[in-house]
C-alpha cells in the first residue's frame, strides 16, 4: 500500500511509517477511552496522551481528595514511561491542564514530589472550562530517551 503525501508530492510506503513509531502501552495505565493510544515512541522521543485519575485496575474514574486524584495521574504517567524503558528524569516537557486555578498550588505541590527541581521538565498549566469525565486535572508528558 503506498500513500501519497499532498505537500511533496512523494509515495510514503505504509511500512516505513509505521517504523517510525512505536505504539506504546500498558495494563498499569488507564485503557484509552478512545482512538488514541496511551503513548507513542518515534526516534528516541516518547509522547503521552493526557492522563487523568482513572485507576487503571478498573478502568474506573477515580473519587477522592485533589491531591490522590493528582498522584494518580502521576502514576498513570510513571506507568506509561516505564513502559518504554523511561523515567520522570527522561521527560522533558509537560502540559498541565486544570479546571480551577484554585487547585494549582496543590496540583503544584504533588508534581514537585516526582521530578527534581534541577532538572524538572518544561511546562505549561492552563486552566480550561471542562476536562474529560470533569476531572480536576490532566497531564501529558514528551520524554526523551537517553542516547
Amino acid at each position: 500500500m503506498i500513500l501519497n503525501t499532498i505537500k511533496t508530492g512523494k509515495e510514503i510506503e505504509t511500512s516505513k511509517i509505521f517504523k517510525m513509531k512505536k505504539i506504546i502501552t500498558t495494563k498499569h495505565a488507564p485503557a484509552p477511552i478512545g482512538p488514541y493510544n496511551q503513548a507513542v515512541l518515534t526516534g528516541n522521543m516518547l509522547y503521552t496522551s493526557g492522563q487523568i485519575a482513572i485507576d487503571p485496575t478498573t478502568n474506573e474514574l477515580f473519587k477522592g481528595s485533589l491531591e490522590e486524584e493528582t498522584h494518580l495521574v502521576m502514576k498513570n504517567l510513571e506507568a506509561i514511561l516505564k513502559q518504554a524503558d523511561m523515567t520522570f528524569e527522561n521527560v522533558i516537557k509537560t502540559s498541565i491542564f486544570i479546571s480551577d486555578m484554585n487547585n494549582f498550588s496543590t496540583i503544584n505541590k504533588i508534581y514537585a514530589e516526582y521530578f527534581s527541581e534541577e532538572t524538572a521538565p518544561a511546562r505549561e498549566t492552563v486552566e480550561v472550562a471542562n476536562l474529560p469525565k470533569f476531572v480536576n486535572v490532566e497531564i501529558s508528558a514528551i520524554a526523551v530517551m537517553d542516547a
